[in-house]
């Protein structure tokens, strides 16, 4: 089982975020202030666990965590500073709706770029390896998933209560054949070079 922290005397905050590599959609990302003694058999990287099992950890994550935020950053602002900055504000955004302030943060992957004046420590494939970050990333999958999914019956010709807005075969199709939404990243190579679209 992951643990929550890498040192149980300070306040870690673990942060997560998802749909970098999607064609539509917002970047999500969490923070998330497990218990110092927090253990869940499941708790692992979202990628890795079923929608309802996601689900169920996202009660267990909100009930029992210390404190917990999740930040949308739209494709709007995803096309103006580029995605990987657009990461790096969602989960900026996220550590300061936290409603205590963790003296530690846990970022998954090998980059952060902060103004905050709390130090961090990036873990590669941290989502698998810790407990806190496994958390965030529930947290932000479930609720960008739930956008998606929401928006999806606005424009349901893109598929993305599937897809969650990455580049599958289908989502590509009805840019083809629909054009650009307001939801899709227009900074994104939304098709092939050959199937250029008008935007």
């Amino acid at each position: 089982m992951l643990k929550a922290r890498l040192n149980n005397k300070r306040l870690e905050a673990g942060c997560d975020e998802v749909g970098r590599g999607c064609l539509a959609g917002p970047v999500v990302a969490a923070a998330v202030i497990l218990p110092a003694n927090f253990k869940h058999p499941n708790l692992n990287d979202s990628k890795q666990l079923s929608e309802k099992k996601r689900l169920e950890l996202t009660a267990i994550i909100q009930d029992k965590a210390l404190a917990w935020a999740v930040s949308f950053v739209e494709p709007i602002f995803i096309d103006r500073i580029n995605i990987l900055n657009a990461s790096f504000l969602a989960m900026n955004r996220a550590v300061g709706r936290l409603t205590m302030q963790p003296e530690y943060l846990l970022i998954d992957g090998n980059r952060f770029r902060t103004k905050l004046d709390i130090p961090y420590e990036c873990i590669i494939k941290g989502d698998s390896k810790n407990g806190s970050i496994a958390a965030a990333s529930i947290l932000a999958k479930t609720y960008r998933d739930y956008f998606m999914a929401l928006i999806h019956e606005d424009f349901p010709v893109y598929d993305w209560h599937k897809n969650v807005g990455y580049p599958t075969k289908k989502h590509r199709e009805a840019i083809k054949s629909f054009g650009a939404t307001p939801h899709h990243r227009k900074s994104f190579q939304l098709l092939p070079a050959q199937l250029t679209i008008d935007l």
